[in-house]
Order: C-alpha cells, then sequence, then structure tokens
C-alpha cells in the first residue's frame, strides 16, 4: 500500500473540524508525555521508534483497521521508515510531513467575525504551540497583534485581502515565543507599538504603546483606552476592537489566568495580576468577547475553532478569577505555576533585539508546549 504525506495544515483542519484521527507517536515517552498533536476526536498510541527497530508485527493488533493511521516523531526521518513498515503489513498510513516541528510551526488562520462598517477581525491559530495572533481588516488597512515570528504568514494574507498593514502591536514582551511585530513593521511600513514598561532593555526603535492611545483602522476603531493591565508583564496592555472585542493578551485565558514570573518577579507582579483581573476588568462591559494571545488545552477551542469567549462567562466560570480572599490568590498563583517555557530567558533576549539566533535555533527555542498560565 502507498504510503501518504500529510502536511500540518491538513492536521489542522481536522482539529478545528472536529475529525477523527487515529495517532501513533513514535517519539520518547517523556516528549510524548509533555506536548502532542490534540484534537478533539484524536486517538493515540505511543511506541518509542527505537522498540519498532525489529519490526511492527506486536503493534499490529493496537492499531484500529477501519481508518487511517497518522504516524509522527520529531522531525519527520523515524516516522517515514515506521510508517513504511506498516505499509507493508498492509495497512493504510500516513506521516506527518516534518515532524511536530512542522506542526509547532504551523498558522491556521480563522475568521472570528464581521466588524461594523465592513471590517473583519482574524485569528491566526498556532495549534501546535496554543499561541493566537490577531489580524483586524477595514477598508484597505489592517492592524496585526502579538504576531509571531512567522512574518510571511501575516504579510502573505494581507496581500490576498489586498490591504497594507499599517500598525504592528505586541501587548508584552513574549517570553515563550518570538514576536515577529517588529519584523512584519520594518518589511511593510508599519508603524511597530510596544508597551515602554517592557521595553527598558530593548535595542531596537519602536513607538511606545501609552496608556490611552486611540487609532483607526479604516472603518474599525480600535481603542486602548484604560487599559493598562499588568500582572503577566509590567507592562501588559488590552486593547478593545470595536466594542466587541476584549484582546487580552497573557493576562487572561479561557481556562485559567496569566502568570506573574516570566521575568522572576512573581511576588511583586501578581498584586498587578489581581488588579487587572478583579478591578480593570471588571468595569469593562461582560459582552465584549475575549482574545488571548494563547491558549492551553483543546477544549478552549470553539466548534468554528476560534478561541473566544464573553467576559461575563469568565467570571462565572474560569476559577482564576473567583478566588475572593486575596491572599489565597496569591497562594493559588504563586504555588501552581508550571514548568518554565523552554529557553523562556533567551526568548526574552531575542523579543529585546540582543541576539540573532538563525532560523533552526529558533525552532529550537520554541519547542514544546504554551506555558504562559498558572494551572
Amino acid at each position: 500500500m502507498t504510503v501518504n504525506k500529510w502536511t500540518a495544515s491538513q492536521i489542522a483542519r481536522k482539529v478545528i473540524e472536529n475529525e477523527e484521527l487515529f495517532i501513533l507517536d513514535v517519539r520518547n515517552a517523556d516528549a510524548f508525555a509533555d506536548w502532542k498533536i490534540e484534537g478533539h476526536k484524536f486517538e493515540y498510541l505511543n511506541i518509542p521508534y527505537f522498540e519498532l527497530l525489529d519490526g511492527v508485527e506486536e503493534i499490529l493488533p493496537k492499531l484500529p483497521t477501519d481508518k487511517e493511521v497518522l504516524v509522527v516523531c520529531a522531525k519527520e526521518g523515524s516516522s517515514v521508515m515506521v510508517a513504511e513498515m506498516l505499509s507493508e503489513a498492509g495497512r493504510e498510513v500516513a506521516y506527518l510531513e516534518g515532524g511536530m516541528k512542522s506542526w509547532s510551526s504551523h498558522l491556521e488562520p480563522v475568521k472570528v467575525a464581521d466588524l461594523e462598517n465592513g471590517g473583519e477581525l482574524y485569528q491566526f491559530v498556532r495549534l501546535g504551540k496554543g499561541c493566537l495572533s490577531y489580524m483586524v481588516i477595514s477598508e484597505g488597512e489592517a492592524a496585526i497583534f502579538d504576531a509571531v515570528r512567522f512574518t510571511d504568514v501575516f504579510i502573505n494574507f494581507a496581500k490576498e485581502k489586498d490591504v497594507k498593514i499599517k500598525y504592528v502591536f505586541d501587548t508584552h514582551l513574549h517570553a515563550d515565543h518570538i514576536s515577529g511585530g517588529r519584523h512584519i513593521a520594518v518589511e511593510t511600513g508599519a508603524t511597530y507599538y510596544l508597551p515602554p514598561k517592557d521595553a527598558t532593555e530593548v535595542v531596537f526603535d519602536y513607538t511606545p504603546l501609552t496608556d490611552g492611545l486611540n487609532l483607526k483602522i479604516g472603518a474599525t476603531q480600535i481603542n486602548v483606552s484604560a487599559l493598562y493591565s499588568p500582572g503577566h508583564t509590567v507592562g501588559s496592555s488590552s486593547f478593545v476592537i470595536d466594542n466587541q472585542f476584549l484582546l487580552t493578551g497573557d493576562i487572561l485565558f479561557i481556562d485559567s489566568i496569566g502568570r506573574p514570573d516570566l521575568a522572576g518577579f512573581a511576588e511583586d507582579w501578581v498584586g498587578d495580576l489581581r488588579e487587572t483581573l478583579y478591578s480593570r476588568y471588571r468595569a469593562l462591559a461582560e459582552d465584549l468577547v475575549v482574545l488571548p494571545a494563547h491558549f492551553m488545552i483543546i477544549d478552549e477551542l470553539n466548534e468554528n475553532g476560534t478561541v473566544a469567549r464573553q467576559l461575563g462567562d469568565l467570571y462565572k466560570e474560569n476559577h482564576g478569577l473567583n478566588i475572593e480572599d486575596e491572599e489565597e490568590f496569591r497562594h493559588t498563583v504563586t504555588d501552581n505555576l508550571p514548568p518554565q517555557p523552554n529557553a523562556y530567558e533567551q526568548i526574552r533576549q531575542v523579543n529585546m533585539g540582543k541576539i540573532h539566533p538563525d532560523n533552526d535555533e529558533q525552532t529550537e527555542m520554541e519547542i514544546g508546549p504554551n506555558r504562559c498560565a498558572v494551572r
């Protein structure tokens, strides 16, 4: 039988469209436990590649015969060899082109909504990393928020939509992934905004993202008004778009809240985090739709593939927003921090413009799951 090759884009559509898939992951058990391709209706079998060197006969009874099996490894090579063995055994099988390395890099644009006066809002879902970026389009202009490092995806999407990128924003200095914001701005001539309190060590030019800034994209009003929202970082800022959507960066997620420790100031910043979540955001309209910069688990995706929920619903359902005692909140946050993101200190240095790793080095820095939230 023929061995098929599937792309990360094909797998992403299966995730978003809630399709079934059986994955044979041949990475080591610790790598699989730490991070895997997640889908609402996916099944998994993890058998390390080295256990299959003498053949695949012993695992055949564990594999379904009524659906195609996708073999996954770190970079592709091992999955190709296992897929070929399975094919020779008469099984319908495919492998993921580029392995988990390609899955970590893939961005899937999903339309969130039509805005007033003809505008559109898109969410770019990086399923393999849990990153979420955004593009607002209106009357031939575009603004981008929290862009990841794959700048060509955003630039090409803007070309497809026949719009000019006018503004690029980072809600904060990211520590878990490398930002593409300033690079998009350089390439397109857009203005790049960064909160100045997060930019004290950057070595490039930027435009300060200040509290009360109001900008317009075409016919769509983008308000950065009274939304200085520290806690994840000292400079974290939020955006209200079209009086409908609240971009929260890494302060508030669908099922969790932001961690305050990635610059080493957990005890200092946890108070800021509480002030933002329990006071600043409480003063906003409950029907604002929260659009975070990350998601943690596949269950946070809606049926249309977006990650979005009304602010009022989160105040009812998100445990991090319902800890009334301040001391209990402090302990909950600081006692439940997940492991630090891979190479987060180096990633911060890259986002400050201080070091310039090549593409392969950047990929290695970012490999692994999102770890921006309190557990």
